[in-house]
């Protein structure tokens, strides 16, 4: 066997890992990193284009990202911080655009209206609401909100037409929301990398066993086509997608206890027809179905994937034991141990909802799918759509104190006391929120070096608004999105 060491070890070849190598190499180019991928390549996982449905979540449109307070006013306080974290994205991109880091950015964002349609009522009477309330926030104040169906056709028109009259129907729509294809950012930022000195990638390289040492460092045992070989790494970074669990579990560290994983499945209707994929520009997010969890919110986008653009529809779950798309059917049954048992029981026994649901999203034939697309675009032909498997998510299951568990469908960063290990684990709104999460594993496992006047002048370089809250300051959000709507050029 042999041995190599390095400051940082990035497990995982996505949004997550190569986001994180990035910022960490404009801080410290000297930094030594290696990154390893169980695949061929880059963001062939969760991150590639297909896997996900490229939404730059900014809570324009998603509509689980509001709540009810308990005097039935509407509650703005996610869809604000998730705004808030997306922007910190956009100023980081814009960032290596402007140092040519990163290509023009229309090879890996676009702008696509961010759309709200709502039916029936209750629907409409909630939309408006929501949009009273956040219009009157300032990281919503170009939302705009109409109940007029000529404003609707203009805005949505394959949506609109032939749709039976007399029914309740509003929308909202942000002009400069966007369509990202991470899988681009991923590839571009990892091409970057590998040009640069003390990094080194890893394909087809699995991470067989990681083992802390006395003196703090990890000892990281791979395989390269059935050669073992162990790498000393004082930082090692879990970025794996739903792989994450598994490897936290591996390196038996106390933070890792208590938490399990709920894998869940998706697939999309894909039309490519050019006929009906000029007809539709905007991604269109609707109310989730009674019972369904929120990353199965419906909506009708348009993506534009390496300069080609279809209607993406759905998603619609599905249940498999596999924790990534290339993964393994054991996958669930390993990582149930002693400690999350009892977690993982009582989210089973309390979710019969979500567990019922899924069931019917299995059974669903292809015909039941087309009639879901019909309640968005009714004229939709089921030739002219086909079905296409989504990327692997699996939500966070995390102990309660009593020791029963709840399901989290956001995501959450696990960091050991020392700050010798990081692992991001759950799913959306994951890509989008990226660089704010890296930012906060360095304000924790780096804290010292980021302390410095160097690491801080860098921050400030690279986001603008680092170390000011987007949330509290308005001012400054209004500022910063302007200077990124034009460098990434998604200004209507």
């Amino acid at each position: 066997m042999t041995s190599n060491s390095v400051d940082v070890l990035l497990v995982g070849g996505g949004a997550m890992s190569t986001t994180l190598a990035m910022l960490l190499k404009q801080f410290d180019p000297s930094m030594t990193m290696k990154m390893v991928e169980r695949l061929g390549g880059l963001a062939q996982e969760s991150t590639d284009g297909w896997n996900n449905a490229g939404t730059g979540h900014a809570a324009y449109c998603e509509l689980n990202y509001t709540s009810k307070n308990s005097d039935g006013s509407v509650n703005i306080d996610k869809a604000v911080s998730i705004n808030a974290a997306f922007e910190v994205s956009l100023q980081f991109w814009s960032y290596l655009v402007e140092q040519g880091l990163l290509p023009e950015a229309e090879e890996f964002i676009r702008r696509v209206p961010h759309q709200s349609f709502v039916w029936g009522k209750d629907n409409v009477d909630a939309l408006k609401a929501r949009f009273e309330a956040m219009s009157a926030h300032p990281a919503f104040k170009e939302m705009q909100y109409t109940e007029d169906t000529q404003v609707m056709s203009e805005w949505m028109p394959l949506i609109m037409k032939n749709r039976q009259s007399g029914e309740p129907l509003a929308a909202t729509r942000v002009e400069h929301g966007s369509d990202v294809n991470f899988g681009a950012i991923a590839r571009n930022m990892g091409q970057h990398l590998q040009s640069l000195d003390n990094f080194d990638l890893s394909v087809n390289t699995e991470v067989k066993e990681l083992k802390k040492r006395a003196d703090g460092r990890w000892d990281v045992t791979v395989e390269v086509d059935g050669e073992s070989s162990i790498i000393d790494a004082k930082f090692v970074f879990l970025g794996a997608g739903g792989g994450a669990l598994p490897l936290l579990q591996k390196a038996n560290v106390k933070e890792s206890k208590g938490y399990g994983g709920f894998p869940v499945s998706g697939q999309w209707l894909v039309c490519e027809d050019p006929e009906l994929v000029d007809q539709h520009f905007a991604k269109v997010y609707g109310a989730a179905p009674i019972g369904a969890p929120p990353m199965s919110v419906p909506h009708l986008d348009t993506r534009i994937i390496d300069g080609k653009k279809a209607i993406l529809f759905g998603p619609f779950a599905g249940f498999t034991t596999k924790f990534l798309k290339t993964g393994s059917v054991t996958d669930l049954m390993k990582s149930v141990k002693f400690d999350n048992l009892k977690p993982m029981l009582s989210v089973g026994k309390n979710n019969m909802d979500l567990t019922r649901y899924l069931i019917s999203e299995v059974m669903k034939s292809h015909k039941d799918r087309c009639d879901s697309l019909r309640q968005f675009f009714p004229d939709a032909n089921d030739k002219d759509w086909k079905l296409a498997y989504a990327g692997q998510r699996v939500q966070i299951i995390k102990q309660n104190e009593d020791g029963s568990g709840k399901l989290e469908f956001g995501t959450e960063a696990i960091v050991t006391e020392d700050g010798s290990m990081a692992a991001l684990l759950g799913a959306s709104p994951g890509a989008s929120t990226t660089v704010n999460t890296m930012i906060g594993i360095i304000e924790r496992c780096f804290a010292d070096r980021l302390a410095s006047d160097e690491w801080q002048a860098k921050a400030k370089e690279m986001v603008p608004s680092y170390g000011e809250s987007l949330v509290e300051n308005t001012d400054l959000l209004v500022s910063i999105r302007e200077r990124t709507l034009n460098t990434l050029k998604l200004k209507p």
